[in-house]
């Protein structure tokens, strides 16, 4: 299975990118941050994310919401984020990154779980607050610069989904999913043409 990260600054379109493309047959998974968010808003508190507890939180539902998703029979997935943009979200607010963040982040660096192409969706210069969302557009910028940096530091790729339209966005996702897709199936035959001990090479007739 291939797994592909989108992530990107608060309020850039991540969820109508991503409802677009679970319409069109692509495997998703969901954010957790906004859901422990709705959780804790549902249970009395304000402001969850600054609970101490907020980020492990996060962490859990995402390796949770990861796991369950392995056994789903698609060859496809795309993340609403993922364990690096948690630890970019623990840098912006200033939390020292847990043991629990700190395990996640090596095992999905160890186990290579997601493809060195991460969609970047940039801002689109402006940002709406919502209930989870309190946050100017300054403020998404400076959370954007450090989730970019984030993901470089770890050696990942950035695939840039500028501003535009919705299904522009959701075509470029699409055309890079397929291009890299047909590439792996091309790399997988030609490694398995490649002869092998106690195995000849057939013959080109």
């Amino acid at each position: 299975m291939r797994r592909f990260i989108l992530t990107g600054a608060p309020g850039a379109g991540k969820t109508s990118i991503i409802r677009l493309l679970e319409m069109s047959g692509v495997g998703v998974v969901e954010e957790a941050a906004t859901d422990v968010i709705a959780a804790g808003q549902a249970l009395g508190q304000a402001e969850p994310w600054t609970d101490p507890e907020f980020i492990d939180q996060v962490v859990s539902l995402q390796r949770e919401r990861q796991l369950q998703a392995a056994a789903a029979p698609v060859d496809v997935q795309v993340h609403d984020r993922s364990p690096i943009c948690t630890l970019a979200l623990s840098r912006y607010v200033g939390w020292p990154t847990s043991p629990v963040l700190e395990a996640e982040v090596d095992r999905i660096t160890r186990e290579q779980l997601f493809d060195h192409r991460v969609f970047f969706v940039r801002n689109l210069g402006f940002c709406e607050p919502t209930a989870a969302r309190r946050i100017s557009f300054e403020e998404s910028l400076v959370f954007e610069r450090i989730h970019e940096h984030t993901y470089r530091r770890f050696g990942y790729d950035l695939v840039d989904v500028a501003a535009g339209p919705v299904q522009d966005r959701v075509s470029l996702i699409r055309n890079v999913i397929l291009r890299s897709t047909r590439q792996a199936v091309s790399l997988t035959r030609t490694a398995d043409d490649r002869p092998r001990p106690g195995r000849s090479r057939p013959e080109v007739i």
